[in-house]
């Protein structure tokens, strides 16, 4: 919290929540459920990587103008 960087965290039943920004319910020593946490972040740094170069490309889009150049030029 002394960066400002939100703390998320996986929460099992046998743990207290306090230090936490974001609870996420779980079971936190299971194999599954680690692999759905893994899966859903690596997701989710795949999509927000797609967006970025769509935006990178949508930018570089519009900074070119195009310009007529009058006959006999």
């Amino acid at each position: 919290a002394k960066l400002g960087i939100p703390v998320v965290a996986v929460v099992d039943t046998d743990h207290s929540p306090g230090k936490m920004d974001y609870v996420i319910p779980g079971n936190d020593d299971s194999s599954r459920a680690i692999r759905l946490y893994a899966r859903g972040i690596a997701d989710a740094v795949l999509e927000g990587r797609t967006q970025a170069v769509e935006e990178v490309a949508a930018a570089s889009r519009d900074e070119f103008v195009e310009v007529e150049e009058e006959a006999g030029n």
